[in-house]
């Protein structure tokens, strides 16, 4: 994240400590629109564990027909893809990615979505058929079997510290970031041991020497993984650590080097999951996914006594761990159907989910001999923004050339609060307009412009419009 201080601006507090005078001559209003912004937004599947959606998988519709209704869905920001190290990788030096993945960020492009995916180095689901390593790797890398299901099926893992899985692991990184380690990518999940990537195999015991060694090796790959993703937020799992291979000792070196955080559901996850999401670090982005009834099937989602289908109270509960992004399972037309009978959930995001921007107050001081403009963010979110926000003065009648910038505290504003700013602009300024505009920096030197979550009218360049009181007009206050 951004320490520096050099561009840091003044963020008070702003005392009356001098008698020129000072006006508000600005306000907004919040918004209660579908606002797109990098680090927050509703994320839709196009591929997940066990493939595309059940259509496609059936044969019912294409995979370009899948990705295509659900990157048109209307409230779809980020598509997402999930899948197994053997579908981006089948012999060594090179990427062979699955055709998802050029569909994926074909839709993308087309609607102006961005792009998010995890890669498995294991995968339950296909077990015992396959690994989710390619195939190659097979006569480099041990695999130990580590139980068996109730069926007889012996349920195997690869010996993650093994040398050549090592040198595989960081070859594979360093396709992977080639490709898409650049700022059209909103964030990939780490890559953790076991089923899935989540950082577990459930009933069954990691195939490491010792609970010590398997710690080693995993903050050993995550910390490959930060080092290596320095344009992409990474979102370390907050699954516990019930296989005991250090997932406590990853999460907090993840949350230490400014990684987001992820869980796999909401309302079935245990108290210490929904404490680690409360208690993140501001900057720490938080994505959730849907969890329990995640086909969407609205014949078989159950509602309380109060009305509340249960799909919709595991959204409600996101909010209350301050969550900036819905992840939405592979089936759109479901998807489609279950917004249609049971919009608020899905609108209630939309309105509250992440965090919303907007200049609430701007005053303009009379000070040095000449202006300097406070401006007070207000943010109307359930969550504090994931990195650095950097404000942009433009003017754009001024004969000056007007370009102020700097930036705020990283996570400031935080959820539901404000944070102020100054700029002092130079003589001769006041009566004139200048346009007030921000971005986000996710990752140092990594920015990205921001929409502005207000009512009122906005450029199309983003940035929204503040007009100068003139030193000869009435209405400037002064302290006492």
């Amino acid at each position: 994240m951004n320490k520096q201080t050099k561009f840091r601006l003044d963020q008070g507090p702003f005392e009356i400590d001098q008698d020129e005078g000072w006006a508000t001559i600005a306000t907004t209003t919040p918004s209660d629109k579908h606002i797109r912004n990098v680090g927050l937004g509703m994320v839709g599947y196009t591929w997940e564990e066990n493939g595309p959606s059940v259509k496609a998988r059936n044969g019912e519709e294409s995979l370009e027909q899948h990705i295509e209704k659900m990157a048109t869905l209307p409230f779809a920001d980020v598509l997402y893809i999930r899948c197994d190290w053997r579908d981006v990788q089948s012999r060594p030096g090179k990427l062979d990615l699955h055709p998802v993945w050029k569909l994926t960020e074909q839709a993308a492009k087309q609607y102006g979505l961005r792009v998010a995916f995890r890669v498995q180095l294991s995968n339950y689901s296909f077990q015992p058929e396959r690994l989710a390593m390619p195939d190659f790797l097979l006569d480099q890398v041990p695999v130990a079997p580590i139980g068996r299901t109730k069926d007889g099926h012996i349920m195997r893992e690869p010996i993650y510290n093994h040398p050549a899985f090592m040198k595989a692991f960081q070859e594979l990184n360093e396709l992977l970031a080639e490709q898409f380690n650049h700022t059209r990518t909103e964030f990939m999940d780490l890559m953790m041991y076991g089923f899935w990537g989540e950082g577990h195999t459930s009933q069954y015991p990691h195939p490491l020497s010792s609970d010590y060694e398997a710690e080693l090796t995993f903050m050993k790959l995550a910390q490959l993984q930060i080092d290596t993703w320095d344009k992409v937020p990474l979102a370390v799992n907050t699954q516990p650590d019930i296989s005991r291979v250090g997932n406590r000792a990853v999460q907090r070196l993840a949350i230490d080097q400014d990684c987001w955080l992820r869980t796999d559901s909401i309302l079935i996850e245990e108290p210490c999951q929904v404490q680690m999401l409360n208690d993140r670090p501001p900057t720490a982005a938080a994505i959730l996914e849907d969890g329990y009834y995640r086909h969407y099937d609205t014949k078989r989602i159950p509602i309380d006594a109060a009305g509340i289908n249960a799909m919709e109270s595991n959204m409600l509960h996101a909010l209350n761990v301050g969550a900036n992004y819905w992840s939405m399972w592979t089936e759109s037309d479901n998807l489609a159907a279950y917004n249609e009978q049971y919009p608020a959930g899905i609108r209630e995001l939309q309105k509250r989910m992440g965090y919303r921007l907007r200049p609430a107050w701007v005053w303009q001081r009379k000070r040095y001999g000449t202006d300097e403009l406070v401006i007070a963010l207000a943010n109307d979110g359930v969550s504090s923004v994931p990195g650095t926000v950097w404000l942009t003065l433009t003017g754009p009648d001024d004969g000056h050339k007007l370009h102020l910038s700097g930036c705020l505290d990283p996570g400031h504003p935080y959820a539901g609060k404000l944070r102020q700013a100054a700029f002092v602009l130079p003589p001769g300024m006041d009566g004139r307009t200048v346009r007030l505009s921000a971005e986000l920096e996710t990752k140092p030197g990594v920015r990205h412009p921001l929409n502005w979550a207000c009512a009122q009218p906005v450029h199309v360049d983003r940035s929204i419009t503040i007009q100068l009181k003139a030193h000869n007009e009435s209405g400037w206050r002064k302290g006492v």
